[in-house]
């Protein structure tokens, strides 16, 4: 408040002195600290007002954000959670080559594309990529679809040293009946027990059980003329082959003897 001298006294008869302010406070020095001026209240009692151009009390101004802080909390705001991992060609590639040494069955680009956090098409495109620059670089193994994925294979040109790699010492292999078996259902899936049986010659129930076991061959449905099951190859068959698909079998033509007609016109 004011001091002393800042106060004129009122009349002997009792009357409320007012208030006056002094110079100092009408050039805003005491009033411009609270903002707010001492005016007179019945009863010589001092209250204040607030000051003109104040503002409301309590509120508070904001700082104002320069450009390079607005454009920060717009890049906060719109940022996604789970923002893809930004990676160059280089690291994709070898990324996905140590994948595909350590899996042990055909794996999809949708899975490769969850396990490393990257779109889709640029996961398929860097694997069209990598099939191709091992073929021609001329490698002992190659990277190609197979069982609706991507697995490396070795090299058809290399097989016989792979297969004396693997089966010296070793007897656990289909019979040659069951490699025939396994022939007539691949190539004329879906087929019934029955007609096996007609096109081999012999009974085929023993090895049809054989090549379910090891998860060759399976059910996948019945014939409804006469209720037989139906026998298919499985994804299985397609790993251990490397084919994507049975369309991609070998033709048979050329396996086939020449009096082929013949036989068929006796029968």
């Amino acid at each position: 408040m004011p001091g002393a001298e800042g106060f004129r006294g009122g009349e002997a008869g009792g009357e409320a002195g007012v208030p006056e302010v002094d110079d100092a406070c009408e050039g805003g020095s005491a009033a411009g600290a609270g903002g707010v001026r001492e005016v007179e209240a019945g009863g010589g009692e001092v209250g204040v007002e607030p000051r003109e151009g104040a503002g409301e009390a309590g509120a508070i101004a904001e700082p104002a954000l320069d450009g390079e802080a607005q454009a920060a909390a717009r890049g906060k705001e719109k940022a996604p959670e789970h923002a893809l991992a930004l990676i160059d060609d280089g690291e994709l590639r070898g990324a996905l080559e140590a994948v595909l040494l350590v899996v042990d069955e055909p794996v999809s680009e949708i899975v490769l594309a969850q396990v490393l956090e990257q779109p889709t098409e640029r996961i398929a495109a860097m694997l069209t990529r990598i099939a191709g620059d091992y073929t021609s670089a001329g490698h002992g193994f190659e990277l190609r679809r197979a069982a609706g994925g991507w697995r490396l294979y070795t090299r058809p040109a290399y097989a016989a040293y792979v297969e004396r790699f693997v089966l010296d010492g070793q007897s656990v292999r289909l019979t040659q009946a069951a490699l025939e078996t396994l022939a007539v259902v691949a190539y004329k899936q879906p087929v019934t027990r029955s007609r096996i049986s007609a096109i081999r010659g012999v009974n085929c129930d023993g090895v049809i059980r054989t090549l379910v076991s090891r998860g060759l061959v399976e059910e996948c449905g019945t014939e409804p003329e006469t209720g037989a099951h139906l026998y298919r190859t499985t994804v299985l068959f397609l790993e251990k082959l490397g084919l994507n698909t049975v369309d991609e079998l070998p033709p048979l033509a050329p396996f086939l003897p020449d009096d082929v007609d013949e036989f068929a016109d006796a029968q």
